[in-house]
């Protein structure tokens, strides 16, 4: 199973989807023609954002480390963060952000601790070129590169509840290695989460 597959099993029929650092829209499209989701996209550049539009979405233009205010607390069903949270400045606020806004959240990282990475640092001695990360480190948007392992510790960290996880290989393919050994043999790793809890709201 691929992760579209994994994305479009994991999301409600009918159910309000956000999608932030959305691209094109391609994974948005899918969702509202064979789910019928109702979808809102998030995206900072302007051809993508007019690419969507074209193509019947409907999208904000936001920069997502200026903060996600404008969203009230579990105000959709899913949201979704798919290769995004690597760019960000602060990876951890928008984190948190993303699992106040929605019921639930599916998450996507590149793992830098997938075994190539590491041969290829070790060899090398220069920072890996990859299939999940395919820019030299000069000229990257990946500011916050993080392993399975790593993520998994900040979600304990932050009170986030792993409900499932998926791990793909280079081609995009999950399969029983990936399973076995996921922070060696996968290269991405997508999460749907939820909040453990949520703070009380102050009193009047």
């Amino acid at each position: 199973m691929d992760a579209l597959e994994v994305i479009k099993n994991w999301v409600k029929k009918d159910s309000e989807v956000l999608d932030l650092g959305c691209g094109k829209g391609e994974i948005l499209k899918i969702l509202s023609e064979e789910l019928n989701t109702i979808s809102l996209g998030i995206e900072i550049d302007q051809e993508n954002i007019t690419l969507c539009i074209q193509s019947g979405l409907n999208v904000i233009q936001q920069n997502i480390d200026e903060g996600l205010s404008n969203f009230g607390d579990k105000s959709f069903d899913m949201v979704i963060m798919s290769q995004t949270i690597q760019v960000l400045k602060e990876p951890k606020k928008a984190l948190l952000e993303v699992t106040r806004i929605g019921k639930e959240c599916i998450v996507t990282i590149p793992n830098f601790g997938y075994w190539s990475t590491r041969v290829n640092l070790l060899v090398s001695g220069k920072m890996p070129v990859t299939g999940s990360l395919p820019n030299a480190w000069h000229d990257t948007p990946n500011i916050h590169l993080c392993t399975i392992k790593d993520f998994e510790l900040l979600c304990i960290e932050c009170g986030i509840n792993i409900i499932e996880k998926r791990f793909f290989d280079n081609s995009g393919i999950e399969n029983s290695l990936t399973r076995l050994l996921p922070n060696l043999l996968g290269s991405t790793a997508m999460y749907k989460i939820c909040l453990l809890y949520t703070s009380p709201s102050p009193r009047d």
